[in-house]
């Protein structure tokens, strides 16, 4: 393939490449790479072995980190399913998608990564979990969605669909399995844990049998996943495919409990991100650089010789696979919108500091249905009860919230005491709040007065009369679907 056949611009990892082998004599740049992109249901980032959790059962997962990269710092858009994924297949903040609360459909003048790819030569296919609405259907060649095609863990089709694909074209896979989403149905996979032995139980829930049960049948659904990324592993290089493959495992949000999904701490929208490419990563090791997954999509079209569409907002992060140490985003930028109750949070984080603004501090934020109505929560609110929870545990039932948070990661790596009202950080909150409101501006970002009200109570997870109804879409107003200007980098 010649060089001026993909673009004129060559990435710099493709120039690294091109350079370590001028000395064979060849002008050919490598075989573009064919992607893999698995990204897992509700799983975060410390319930993964790489990001050091020693029980749960991840050796294939493992193994990918071990030989590429493990990325500690990549964020999520918005700790939520659709949301988060809508946001990575555009590259685009979850307010610009005009799809930023759950389930809600990404419109049709939007670009999409794959679909770039596809037009550009590449086989497309997505496999399992496909919520992003019907205009997405384009990007690809091959959809084979839902449980009836992928088995309940969504993963049985990765070999024939790799087995069958069109030989004579690079491909990318958007691998999307149902695991680790509740409801669990993967204890009687052989992959197994003890809940009494084999859990690993996080400071936010109360350690009682039913906590750990919820857990281990979490953690069962991670070890069914990593089985199949090991299979996949094995008939890539059975079919000689293997070293110019890219495999990335990252997850679309928190896991489904308590103080995780749909929060912007840390615990909500830190997630893991693994690259493995033996010809294309020569050195290994940890990228501690901030990243934001809008940039996946820039670097997926980076690397595949194709340049990013003008509607994208992220940023290439090719660089860093060259250079793992070197820095990347000064601001990461994170929403939460409406998930089966109404919200509006927005935050900045940087390598010190996160800040968070809340619109609607009258309301509590014990998380999304599927983890408010969990074991995992009932005993929490026992224990409520009892008065046995910790000040991190009791934060799912504050009601009213504080209007803005500040935490310093220095003294509060867990994120627990809100400084903002500390004369101590009084410059650093202005200047966090500032960037804030320019992201929002920039980006055309609004508030709206009446968002999508609560589906459901909040209490006992009952449908509520104003069930189905939506309001208005943060960002709608403004017309933010059409506005690509990225904000602060």
């Amino acid at each position: 393939m010649k060089i001026d056949s993909i673009r004129s611009g060559i990435p710099l990892l493709w120039v690294c490449m091109l350079y370590a082998c001028g000395n064979a004599g060849t002008t050919e740049p490598p075989a573009r790479p064919n992607i893999i992109f698995i990204i897992g249901d509700d799983i975060s980032a410390e319930d993964i072995g790489a990001y050091g959790n020693p029980l749960v059962k991840t050796p294939n997962i493992n193994q990918l980190a071990a030989k590429g990269l493990k990325f500690s710092n990549m964020f999520v858009t918005a700790s939520s399913c659709s949301p988060s994924r809508s946001s990575i297949l555009t590259g685009r903040y979850p307010h610009n998608t005009g799809a930023a609360e759950l389930h809600t459909p990404l419109p049709a003048h939007l670009s999409f990564f794959p679909e770039q790819l596809k037009n550009s030569g590449y086989y497309t296919a997505l496999l399992g979990k496909w919520h992003e609405g019907p205009e997405t259907a384009r990007a690809y060649d091959t959809i084979v969605a839902g449980v009836k095609h992928n088995g309940t863990g969504g993963e049985t089709q990765w070999i024939n669909i790799l087995k069958g694909r069109p030989s004579e074209k690079p491909f990318f896979f958007w691998l999307s399995p149902f695991d680790a989403h509740r409801d669990w149905d993967a204890d009687s996979f052989f992959i197994r844990h003890d809940p009494a032995t084999e859990v690993q139980v996080p400071n936010t829930l109360v350690d009682d049998a039913d906590t750990r049960k919820d857990l281990a049948s979490y953690y069962n659904e991670i070890g069914r996943l990593d089985y199949h990324i090991g299979k996949l592993q094995e008939a890539l290089r059975e079919e000689g495919i293997d070293k110019n493959t890219i495999v990335v495992f990252t997850a679309d949000n928190a896991r489904p409990f308590p103080n995780s999904k749909t929060r912007l701490t840390d615990r909500g929208t830190r997630t893991p991100f693994i690259v493995y490419w033996p010809e294309g990563i020569t050195q290994s090791g940890v990228v501690d650089a901030l990243v934001s997954t809008i940039d996946i999509a820039p670097t997926f079209l980076e690397l595949a010789g194709v340049a990013p569409a003008e509607s994208i907002q992220g940023r290439s992060f090719d660089t860093l696979l060259v250079n793992p140490s070197a820095d990347f985003r000064n601001y990461i930028f994170a929403e939460h919108n409406w998930h089966d109750y109404e919200a509006y949070e927005r935050s900045v984080r940087t390598k010190d500091y996160l800040y968070i603004y809340n619109g609607r501090p009258q309301l509590d934020n014990g998380g999304p249905i599927d983890a408010n109505q969990s074991p995992s929560a009932g005993s929490l609110k026992k224990a409520a009860q009892q008065g046995r929870l910790t000040d991190l545990q009791k934060d799912v039932f504050i009601r009213p919230r504080e209007k803005e948070t500040f935490f310093v990661f220095a003294t509060d790596s867990l994120q627990i005491r809100n400084e903002i009202n500390n004369p101590q950080y009084v410059d650093q909150i202005k200047s966090l709040k500032d960037i804030l409101q320019l992201w929002q501006s920039e980006t055309a970002d609004t508030e709206p007065a009446q968002l999508t009200r609560d589906w459901y109570h909040r209490e006992t997870g009952k449908p509520l009369p104003g069930k189905d109804i939506r309001g208005e879409m943060p960002g709608a107003s403004q017309n933010a679907s059409t506005v690509n200007n990225p904000g602060p980098f």
